[in-house]
């Protein structure tokens, strides 16, 4: 099974496409500024679940934010879950560089 992900910046997404099908599989929906990328939302359809488009669509996201040098921020669960089991791209991750303090 060969899943593609292209990234669909009108729709604010990534979508993962399956053997070359015109149906969308899954998507990761983002929120990006000049220096960072807010991955919010991840879906896979149900037919699809467990077959990797999910980690196929978090592994295309994170690279391109690598290559464009951007920040990332995982408030999505499965981003979020995703990172902490793969470190070497934990480096992407936004780091709050606010020094006020209460």
């Amino acid at each position: 099974m060969a899943v593609e992900v292209s990234d669909v910046p009108d729709a604010k997404r990534y979508e993962a496409r399956v053997d070359g099908e015109p149906k969308v599989a899954g998507v990761a929906e983002y929120i990006r500024t000049a220096e960072l990328v807010a991955f919010v939302h991840t879906e896979v359809s149900p037919e699809y679940e467990g077959r990797g488009v999910g980690s196929a669509l978090v592994r295309t996201a994170l690279d391109e934010a690598r290559a464009a040098n951007l920040r990332v921020l995982a408030t999505c669960p499965f981003f979020a879950g995703w990172i902490a089991r793969h470190p070497e791209y934990q480096d992407l991750l936004y780091q709050s560089r606010s020094k006020v303090s209460d």
